[in-house]
């Protein structure tokens, strides 16, 4: 078939795509090491989809994602569930299309060569074009088994930076050359949340190739050192199978022993031949087999111009994943309609905000696309990691739960991926806004961990991996509180943070707790034993105890809220004390945070610290600034100063997320311009529209919720209050209709359940950096300070907006 009608088919997917145009997925897909790496792939799903489709350029495990933008072959397309890049897979499985005389099952011989010219990656489809007659080996250095089990074995001990070189000394290659492909494959991908649905169209662009050859699929479905399944179906044009993968298997306490990533390819053509693999060898015929770096394979009639695969993954069962296509896209489902349900899912969020008044200033700083491309990153966490049982949206859900290593059936979504430590910052707050209806379904997923456990998750990703440190599960329950979402047992959850507050984990004096040390209970508050005598957590018993001591201060204020919430007045006056205890580890001498030992000496000023050093984790007292700067021997001019000396001294690190509500204190402080001017700088630095536009790690949408907020003109400093600190618009108007459930605790049939409009006015903002003014409704606030009701119940907030700075929020 011509090429051409292969291509004007592919552009009607992108028809009334609205502003999901400005949406880059191949934003933070590179790096020069994993710390500055976005660690993002180019995936489509759907929101919050327990799935991702992406291509594969390399083998991926902790430290190291599926997809990096320099690479330049492509050796399949992958289901992944790997949330970030320090985080590691599980239950994934490959799809590599072929087109030659030898299946080749190796990753290293089965890289297909392509162009970034040539792909085209949207939230809904990826599209890219392969080079049918790439031969050779290629980046056998980029697999798991080069690294040896990757840099972190089983998740445990320190990440290295290796990664840069790849292992064993990858090196970036040029682009190829516009030479046309002879014999080219046509891969269009898109997804559901457990379904992959690719297709792949065989092309010989000039006729004078061998086309008696047939082409292929192999399916990947083990890798080595993990023991897989594979069955062959030609009657049903089936491949089924399963594997263990989970590369985080030494963190934690939990050993969910049957767990299994399940899948079911459902192939739109006959077979003429298939086989399974065992490394590189192939036995042709037959239908089954299990072992380490296992895969099968697919052979077509020689004059098959195209094949369809429809993948179904599950936690559950073989079954299940059966299902899930059945359900998702059952048979004769075409590729339009997949593409298409995708994009309006995608759409029913992103298209909600419109935005009037850009700063033209570049393709590579096009704020509308970094705006919804972090928004885009936003709404895929957590993954909603239930499986439906019928056609019917409210049906039944099933899922594995990797704690009691068993199936569960629920009326509701069960949600994983749950990198805390960054994301109760702001993340969450943005799902309040954006995604009500998920809110208390999110909370109850925290509660039901709490019951199965005994605590709740710090990173959870199938289970928990004591990854960073504090219990600010915490935080995102009373972020929830504090904006009205309360459709979860209230005492339930205060009982959960009360022993989040007052019990020490186990063995808590004779594990060090240091981070991804393996085969740890669970960690919680790690040294709250010195902290509950001391007041911090001691710096010669346990490792981040600075960073520990502020976060627990900070847990303490959140479970304060929680408290109150369940009815306990006195426990949550106790806790509200508790939180000054921040003050333990000021040194009134240096004026800086500092770590202390057990009989109250200071220690080495560079020790105890979580992704950071003095400089910022002197700022890291979010609910009590008041208190901070009471500290400072000239009081708020003392802090004031000392956020002069960290910004005018480079010590803002904004790629690591104890920096993010840093230049929001000069507003606190009665300084809005400053934060005017930090914000602006910030935003300019450390993203734009290139694969490098993110500074640091994702983060399962922290390092995006930043920006999203940071645009709009406001952050919440305090997740655990309701406040929004007052920052510097990027647009002149932003329009966001509001979905059912913002205003009425994410219950869509309360009253007042209705979808709002709300308009973020600033004229002028492009140029004018500064606020003059900010009405609400048409009443004047005089202080830097949004409540959460003032934007989701607002109807206008208006900012004027200046050239130079003004006396508007000054104290």
């Amino acid at each position: 078939m011509p090429t051409v009608s292969r291509q004007n088919e592919g552009a009607t997917y992108h028809e009334n795509s609205g502003v999901l145009q400005y949406v880059n997925p191949r934003i933070g897909t590179s790096g020069p090491s994993p710390n500055d790496n976005g660690g993002m792939i180019p995936s489509v799903s759907i929101p919050f989809g327990m799935t991702r489709w992406t291509p594969q350029t390399r083998e991926n495990f902790i430290s190291q994602c599926p997809y990096h933008y320099d690479d330049e072959f492509i050796h399949g397309f992958q289901a992944t569930h790997q949330p970030a890049i320090w985080m590691g897979e599980l239950g994934q499985v490959v799809l590599t299309p072929g087109w030659g005389a030898e299946v080749q099952p190796l990753f290293e011989k089965r890289g297909l060569a392509f162009r970034k010219t040539d792909e085209i990656s949207t939230p809904y489809v990826y599209e890219v074009l392969l080079n049918a007659d790439t031969t050779g080996e290629n980046g056998w250095n980029l697999t798991e088994e080069a690294a040896g089990e990757g840099p972190v074995p089983g998740g445990a001990g320190p990440a290295s930076d290796d990664v840069v070189a790849g292992a064993n000394g990858r090196f970036k290659r040029s682009e190829p050359g516009n030479t046309p492909y002879d014999r080219l494959i046509r891969a269009t991908l898109s997804a559901t949340g457990h379904v992959g649905h690719l297709r792949l169209d065989f092309e010989d662009t000039n006729g004078a190739s061998n086309t008696a050859l047939e082409p292929y699929i192999f399916l990947q479905a083990s890798r080595k050192n993990w023991t897989g399944q594979v069955h062959i179906d030609a009657l049903k044009r089936e491949i089924s199978g399963s594997n263990p993968q989970r590369q985080d298997y030494r963190l934690g306490p939990d050993r969910p022993d049957s767990f299994r990533g399940y899948f079911v390819s459902r192939f739109s053509q006959p077979f003429v031949e298939h086989g399974v693999s065992e490394s590189s060898s192939l036995s042709q015929g037959a239908i089954e087999a299990a072992g380490e770096a296992l895969g099968a394979y697919v052979k077509f009639r020689a004059n098959t111009t195209r094949v369809e695969v429809r993948t179904g993954v599950s936690f559950v069962s073989i079954e299940q994943a059966r299902k899930n296509i059945d359900i998702e896209i059952p048979d004769g489902t075409a590729l339009k309609d997949t593409v298409h349900d995708s994009k309006t899912a995608w759409l029913e969020k992103l298209g909600r905000v419109a935005i009037e008044g850009v700063n033209t200033t570049g393709e590579d700083h096009d704020l509308r696309t970094i705006f919804y491309t972090s928004l885009y990153h936003t709404l895929q966490y957590p993954n909603d990691y239930s499986e439906p049982t019928t056609n019917d949206p409210k049906c039944v859900r099933t899922f594995y739960n990797g704690y009691t290593d068993r199936i569960h059936a629920s009326n509701e979504s069960y949600f994983q991926s749950w990198l805390i430590w960054d994301t109760y910052r702001a993340e969450h707050s943005l799902l309040t806004i954006f995604a009500p209806e998920k809110v208390n379904n999110m909370m109850r997923t925290l509660l039901k961990i709490f019951v199965w456990t005994g605590r709740l998750p710090m990173w959870a990703n199938m289970v928990e991996t004591n990854i960073m440190i504090g219990t600010n599960a915490d935080a995102l329950l009373a972020n929830a509180i504090t904006r009205g979402f309360r459709s979860f047992d209230l005492q339930k959850a205060w009982e959960a943070i009360h022993k989040d507050a007052y019990t020490p984990p186990d063995n808590d004096t004779g594990l060090l707790y240091y981070d991804r040390q393996p085969d740890t209970p669970y960690e919680a508050r790690a040294g709250l034993t010195s902290y509950l005598s001391r007041g911090w957590v001691a710096n010669d018993g346990w490792s981040e105890s600075a960073s520990r001591t502020l976060d627990y201060a900070f847990d303490d204020a959140s479970c304060a809220v929680v408290a109150r919430a369940a009815g306990n007045t006195s426990a949550a006056a106790s806790l509200d004390k508790r939180s000054k205890n921040y003050a333990m580890i000021w040194n009134n001498e240096t004026e800086f945070m500092q770590a202390r030992n057990a009989n109250g000496t200071w220690a080495n000023d560079t020790w105890g610290w979580t992704e950071g050093d003095k400089w910022v984790y002197t700022f890291d007292v979010m609910h009590d600034v008041d208190g901070l700067a009471s500290l400072f021997h000239d009081g708020r001019d003392g802090l004031l100063n000392k956020l002069n000396e960290h910004f005018d001294g480079d010590h803002n690190m904004h790629s690591n997320e104890p920096s993010h509500h840093v230049p929001y204190l000069y507003s606190i402080l009665g300084y809005p311009h400053r934060t005017a001017d930090q914000v602006r700088s910030i935003a300019w630095e450390n993203y734009n529209t290139t694969s490098s536009g993110l500074s640091g790690n994702e983060d399962l949408g922290q390092m995006s919720a930043w920006f999203v907020f940071s645009a709009l003109g406001f952050y919440p400093v305090n997740p655990s209050s309701d406040e929004y600190v007052v920052g510097s618009p990027f647009f002149e108007r932003v329009t966001i209709r509001i979905p059912v459930g913002a205003v009425s605790g994410g219950e869509t049939n309360a009253d007042g359940a209705e979808e709002r409009t709300l308009v973020i006015i600033a004229r002028g903002a492009p140029t004018k950096p500064y606020i003059k003014s900010l009405t609400v409704n048409g009443r004047y606030i005089d202080r830097p300070i949004l409540r959460h009701r003032d934007i989701v119940e607002a109807g206008t907030i208006e900012f004027e907006m200046s050239t130079t700075p003004t006396s508007w929020g000054m104290k």
